[in-house]
């Protein structure tokens, strides 16, 4: 294991703004959106927390259109190339024509599902990232990674392919997503998101650079709900959330608050 593992859980955290994600998948429909934007225009949501929601893409701007001014939107997919024959894709290009800022890339479900290399999202983040896009990143390891003894050679290998093409981090956030706590129920422990959390950050000072390891938020996804948020905020190098269920729920703006003292 990495050195900083031992890194002290109670230490303050360097000055990074949290960051809470919401990820919809492939869900919702215009009566079902209107009331989640409902009960976050109502929250009260913390004014020092980034919030973005992941949006079917079809649905991306009216959603925009009825979200509070302090929540964003983000696509949760979108291509490598500017346009061309590329039947059901969308490119950064048409997403900041709709004024949509963010994207999800590397999601576990487009890795596993639809068969993305590591290769593919790493072209698809620096291209969103050269277009003006932000970009929140995921990786994660495989059940049988984690009892392999495998999960820190599985996120350092996505994230190396990243680094290979990202030339700067300043608008990337970086979502460490087990696979196996995904919409299972089953939560990496606090301790459990902690150690590869210092991991990932040990890394990247490392291999980029100590400025861009301080300053890059990193969250913690799988089954983050609003039982669980506020014991992961804890922890020294966790930065926020990225939830799937729970940020179709109310409970989401308890877990946008879990850093709230």
């Amino acid at each position: 294991m990495l050195s900083c593992l031992c890194a002290d859980n109670q230490a303050s955290k360097m000055p990074r703004r949290f960051f809470v994600g919401g990820n919809w998948k492939m869900n919702g429909d215009k009566a079902s959106i209107d009331g989640i934007c409902e009960f976050l225009k109502q929250g009260p949501l913390d004014k020092n927390v980034d919030v973005v929601v992941g949006v079917p893409a079809v649905y991306l701007e009216y959603v925009k259109a009825r979200l509070p001014e302090d929540v964003q939107c983000a696509a949760q997919n979108c291509y490598k190339e500017p346009k061309g024959a590329f039947t059901g894709e969308i490119s950064p290009a048409m997403l900041k024509d709709i004024g949509v800022e963010w994207v999800i890339l590397g999601h576990s479900e487009r890795r596993n599902i639809f068969g993305e290399s590591d290769e593919l999202i790493a072209e698809k983040c620096c291209h969103a990232l050269d277009n003006g896009m932000k970009v929140i990143l995921c990786i994660g390891e495989m059940l049988e990674d984690r009892e392999a003894g495998k999960t820190e050679e599985v996120v350092v290998r996505q994230l190396t392919a990243c680094a290979k093409k990202i030339k700067e981090w300043a608008n990337v956030v970086v979502a460490y997503e087990p696979v196996w706590a995904i919409g299972t129920g089953k939560t990496a422990t606090p301790a459990q998101a902690q150690e590869v959390h210092a991991q990932i950050r040990n890394w990247m000072k490392e291999k980029i650079s100590p400025d861009v390891a301080d300053a890059t938020r990193i969250l913690y996804g799988g089954s983050v709900s609003a039982d669980n948020c506020r014991e992961l905020a804890k922890q020294h190098d966790v930065d926020g959330s990225l939830v799937g269920g729970a940020s179709l729920k109310p409970d989401f703006v308890k877990i946008v608050n879990a850093n709230v003292k």
